[in-house]
């Protein structure tokens, strides 16, 4: 379509949109003006330059239109941010025969997510030409009756375009009887065909007329309609309505067949002249003759259409009526009906975002999305409210033109990881009508949880000379994020056992939490490896937990006792002397022996293998003393060999022997050492009786009111770990190495031979600490005698509780 002649109109129309644009930009909107039937790629304006968006930032923002139906019509170019025409523009099946045609488009920005209101107004072209409905039209004038001056309404010819483009003025082909009166009625132009010359009918009978409409455009366009002048006999009464014009109110959605209107029309003359039928011109607008229709009898005006205040709010109609007289006589009139509103549409609501997801620390007032509310009605009909579900962490925020929904309180993907939001829109009518939308919004994770142990303490539990790669035990820990945030990683500390690195005794499964042994552990080198495992998430920030591992190494039976006295060095063989006078009980020597194994493990027996003379002396199997089993005979042999077992209570057990040569002298100048004198002479016996005593009560004194301060606070804290201690993994530490057992052991003669220092361990889970031996009355057959001073045990004790492990032995002697 050629449309050059309106570029210069076209450029001062965008030229003054432009400066309304920048006005509009101010009040939170942009307005433009195009031209209809503009090429596709017709730049109508820079939207990015009026938002104030930098040519470096159009990319980011990603500027778009709304999904509006007439967003298709144009679209913005992501390069430059220029709104161009994408399709044809036809303002014509847009906006009808309106005055203004406006466009109401949405204009969404991203990053950060804004929304602003685009309205475009389409300019009209002189693309349509005027037309008449009627290609022929016929008038008939009764000869003589019409006086000259009288005028006839003539078909008015109709122009799609609008303005200065419709239809500006009518010319009639130069005639000697007729001429146009031209006059405007609410902006539209009538034609009426006015006699110079009366008519004779003897004279001519008829007159061909031609009628051309022409707009006002540039090249103006023009239509044609031919009118035929039949001239009457006469019927020189009309009929006459009682008024000219008539005006009614009603309202929208009245129901079909009710009658809006009863006109009433009356003819002077007589018989068939006298006789009339109603109709509606046809110069009334095609929009009123869908809606209403008239009774030819009754003259009554009734609905036969919908009634619809949205589509117009205003209707008129033309009738007229006609005789059946010769020629037939027509009367007119005017009918206005104004239509008034009725609270018949719900109002529309339009959500717009970008996305559906929002993630949990997002801050108070963060904007999730806009929303805007459309209510066809108007006046109060038309106005609208927003409510939004109770009880959630969104409000929505009033702006100039529509709503904001933001946040209004903290959010928690692990306490609710989606939220349905209800809208809910009401507008001001009687009744009320409303609609409602659902939105679903997920809320996304963020790295704010750390990982969390399932126990406070882990304890583990291995015998010695283990395996290399003998799993200990397994770590687990938990995170209430998800994804890479709740990815974990384990690992242990690093830190330095015994001046080793940790690493080369332990490793751990990054993936499962499995700890292994790296190498074979030895109790008697240590009993309790501390460990701190460390748990990481994959987020980011990651964030990471600790937890204490005790690791207990359990001692096994593999050490052999070792004979302490007597000595032997492999070249000599110790040897006693006794008076062949000895009685039966005498105290001949004393083995005694030690084991570097605790516990079971290190519970000793002695026991005599080989003797010359094996109903002459015997051993104690739990004391190693070895003793005459009666008086000496003079023919025994002066010389006897005795050969002494120890073994411990392992399984299998293990054993060392020692031999010891027993001479047997008539007389003794000088008697040997006693076994009492193995750790002073016999002048400091009695000093030293004391210092022991003094000892002995300083370290039962110490060891009670240890015992005494871990039992108050055990029944105070009242805490259990994993494994069944009743202390905590935070005393462990320092409670467990402070506690030891000392153990004495005398001769007959009441002095101090040696004196055992044992730590006493944890039992196993569910045993808090047992003493390692029951009280003495619980020994069946126990006896006590009496050296000196010192009571002595010389029946077997019972057995001792296999929970209770030695870890350590310290033996003074």
């Amino acid at each position: 379509m050629d449309n050059q002649s309106f570029v210069k109109a076209w450029k001062r129309q965008v030229a003054f949109s432009l400066f309304l644009c920048s006005w509009g930009w101010v009040s939170g909107q942009l307005r433009y003006s195009i031209a209809e039937e503009s090429h596709p790629g017709t730049v109508v304006g820079n939207v990015a330059q009026d938002l104030g968006v930098n040519l470096a930032d159009i990319s980011r923002r990603r500027l778009s239109l709304g999904s509006d139906g007439s967003s298709r019509l144009f679209s913005i170019e992501q390069k430059n941010g220029a709104l161009v025409v994408q399709e044809r523009i036809d303002r014509e099946s847009l906006c009808g025969s309106s005055l203004s045609c406006l466009l109401h488009l949405e204009v969404v920005a991203e990053n950060p997510l804004e929304l602003h209101s685009l309205e475009i107004e389409i300019l009209d072209i002189n693309d349509n030409s005027p037309f008449f409905s009627m290609t022929n039209q016929v008038i008939k004038i009764t000869e003589q009756f019409t006086l000259q001056g009288e005028q006839f309404p003539l078909d008015n010819a109709q122009d799609l375009d609008i303005g200065i483009n419709g239809v500006s003025q009518y010319r009639l082909n130069p005639n000697p009887y007729f001429s146009l009166s031209l006059t405007k009625d609410s902006g539209t132009l009538i034609a009426e065909l006015v006699l110079e010359k009366i008519l004779d009918r003897e004279e001519k009978s008829e007159h061909k007329l031609t009628l051309t409409a022409i707009d006002g455009g540039e090249p103006a366009r023009s239509g044609s309609t031919e009118i035929t002048v039949i001239v009457l006999d006469i019927n020189d009464n009309a009929p006459v309505f009682d008024q000219s014009r008539y005006k009614k109110n009603i309202l929208e959605n009245v129901p079909l067949k009710t009658v809006v209107l009863k006109l009433n029309a009356t003819d002077s003359d007589e018989g068939v002249n006298s006789e009339f039928t109603y109709s509606i011109d046809q110069r009334t607008a095609r929009s009123a003759k869908e809606v209403f229709d008239i009774n030819p009898v009754t003259g009554e005006v009734f609905i036969k259409g919908l009634v619809d205040f949205e589509a117009s709010n205003i209707h008129e109609l033309l009738i007229k009526t006609i005789d059946k007289g010769s020629p037939k006589l027509e009367g007119r009139c005017r009918i206005q009906i104004e239509i008034e509103d009725v609270n018949d549409n719900i109002p529309e609501i339009m959500f717009i975002s970008k996305n559906n997801e929002i993630p949990e620390n997002a801050p108070v007032g963060t904007v999730v999305g806009f929303i805007t509310i459309r209510d066809k009605d108007s006046g109060k009909n038309g106005e609208t409210k927003l409510v939004v579900s109770p009880d959630i962490p969104f409000i929505c925020q009033p702006m100039s033109q529509r709503y904001a929904l933001v946040t209004s309180g903290p959010l928690d993907r692990e306490k609710i990881s989606q939220y349905t939001i209800k809208l809910t829109a009401s507008d001001l009518g009687s009744p009320s009508l409303s609609s409602q939308i659902t939105i679903s919004l997920n809320i996304s994770d963020v790295n704010d949880n750390p990982p969390a142990f399932l126990h406070n303490v882990y304890n583990a539990f291995i015998a010695e000379n283990n395996e290399a790669g003998r799993l200990l035990c397994t770590i687990s820990a938990v995170d209430p994020d998800e994804g890479a945030n709740a990815n974990l990683i384990y690992s242990i500390t690093d830190s330095h056992i015994h001046g080793s690195p940790v690493s080369s005794f332990v490793y751990i499964n990054s993936d499962t939490g499995n700890i292994y042994a790296q190498r074979s552990f030895d109790y008697e080198q240590f009993q309790v490896l501390q460990i701190t495992a460390s748990v990481e998430d994959s987020g980011s920030p990651n964030l990471s937990s600790n937890v204490t591992v005790f690791i207990f190494i359990l001692d096994t039976n593999d050490n052999s006792p070792t004979i302490l006295y007597p000595e032997s060095t492999g070249e000599t063989i110790a040897e006693e002397t006794i008076p062949r006078s000895a009685a039966a009980g005498y105290l001949v020597s004393k083995v005694s022996a030690v084991d570097i194994d605790s516990g079971h493990n290190a519970w000793l027996l002695y026991s005599l293998v080989q003797s010359a003379s094996p109903a002459l002396f015997h051993i104690s199997e739990y004391s190693g003393e070895v003793r005459t089993l009666r008086g000496l005979h003079e023919t025994d042999n002066t010389e006897h060999r005795l050969v002494i077992v120890v073994s411990d209570h392992g399984e299998p057990s293990m054993t060392t022997s020692a031999t010891i040569i027993v001479n047997i002298l008539d007389s003794i100048s000088q008697e040997s050492p006693k076994s009492q004198d193995f750790l002073t002479n016999a002048k400091s016996t009695p000093d030293l009786t004391l210092y022991l005593i003094v000892s002995l009560v300083a370290i039962s004194a110490v060891f009670l009111v240890t015992f005494t301060i871990l039992l108050v606070r055990c029944l105070r804290k009242n805490y259990y770990s994993g494994c069944g201690f009743c202390f905590s993994d935070k005393s462990l530490s320092t409670t467990y190495m402070d506690q030891y057992k000392p153990t004495l052991y005398l001769n007959s003669d009441g002095t101090l031979k040696y004196m055992e220092v044992r730590m006493a361990p944890p039992e196993a889970p569910g045993s808090c600490y047992p003493a390692c031996f029951p009280p003495l009355a619980d020994f069946p057959g126990s006896t006590l005698s009496k050296t000196e001073n010192f009571p002595q045990l010389t029946e077997p004790i019972q057995e001792p509780n296999p929970l209770c492990n030695d870890t350590n032995q310290v033996r003074y002697q």
